[in-house]
């Protein structure tokens, strides 16, 4: 008889686990070390000592795009967007969660050098540049603008704080802040040779992967852990978590306990989110509550459409 298994994630969002991650299983160009807490031919679930960090920092960003633009410094037009973006920190200790820090901007991207600063009546679009005029570069640059807020977040909050601070995403440009760990949810490629990518779908709720270093642009540790879920479905309820290449092995292993035993507790539930349960409950939140700051997006647009009829009158 065959059987099969139901992704728990929302259909509107892609799968927890791609289908180009099973296609290209083994394959991926990622430099693996794969010894650094276990031999590879040892590799086991391994359940965390210790205890978990008293207080948790979590940081997020969110991006929209409010407007298609056209830049008119050239001969011919340039196209463009008008985004809002804003990135945010909760902390989540015993007392529950609450709001560290939030900050909204707003940006004008396109290719052109020329590319203006548009007031409007509620907020300024600050000039960005793209690498050309494709969507794909224009979103690839919001990115950036995105990655540069919440960076500038984590370095005031890692000097603030001693507080393990998880941030939703690789952890691109932050691999030398301390105690600084990157949450992936979504996987589109999986790293792991076969015998080792068994080791995942073998993890328990709370168990995670031994750690492992992976080098593609940038190396870092990094190991998978399983979440609470009532899913049968291949990597149900796995994250990968990444910390920095420089840490010693008994530094990142301890950091890696720390992160398993602390994520469980804020695991998102099927009920109140799509993505449970690797959405967490303060990312979730965070998201909700960073959304509602960016304003509303009819207002926005129809306050950038004024601008450029104030522009046009001139």
């Amino acid at each position: 008889m065959t059987e099969f298994s139901i992704d728990p994630w929302d259909p509107g969002y892609a799968a927890a686990l791609t289908s180009e991650a099973l296609a290209e299983r083994g394959s991926t160009s990622a430099e693996l070390e794969l010894g650094v807490e276990a031999e590879a031919g040892d590799w086991a679930p391994v359940t965390p000592s210790g205890s978990a960090p008293a207080a948790l920092l979590v940081a997020d960003g969110v991006r929209r795009i409010d407007a298609r633009v056209w830049v008119h410094d050239t001969p011919v037009p340039v196209p463009g967007i008008a985004a809002s973006f804003a990135a945010g920190i909760v902390r989540c200790g015993p007392g529950g969660a609450e709001l560290a820090e939030i900050e909204v901007r707003r940006a004008l991207i396109s290719a052109s050098p020329g590319t203006p600063e548009v007031k409007t009546r509620y907020a300024t679009f600050h000039p960005a540049q793209a690498t050309d005029s494709s969507l794909e570069a224009l979103t690839l640059a919001l990115q950036r603008q995105v990655t540069q807020l919440e960076l500038e977040l984590s370095v005031r909050h890692r000097r603030q704080s001693t507080d393990l601070l998880l941030v939703d995403g690789p952890l691109r440009g932050r691999g030398h802040l301390a105690g600084t760990v990157g949450y992936i949810k979504t996987h589109h490629i999986s790293y792991l040779p076969a015998p080792q990518s068994a080791v995942v779908g073998a993890l328990a709720p709370g168990q995670r992967t031994p750690v492992f270093l992976m080098g593609t642009t940038w190396r870092r540790h990094a190991w998978y852990i399983r979440l609470p879920t009532t899913s049968s479905a291949p990597w149900s309820g796995i994250a990968r978590c990444e910390a920095g290449a420089d840490m010693s092995s008994e530094e990142v292993v301890r950091l890696a306990d720390a992160v398993t035993l602390a994520l469980p507790p804020l695991a998102g539930v099927p009920y109140k989110d799509p993505r449970a349960p690797q959405n967490l409950v303060p990312i979730g939140g965070l998201e909700k509550l960073l959304r509602h700051h960016l304003g509303d997006p009819q207002l926005m647009y129809r306050a950038l459409r004024s601008a450029e009829s104030v522009q046009g009158s001139r």
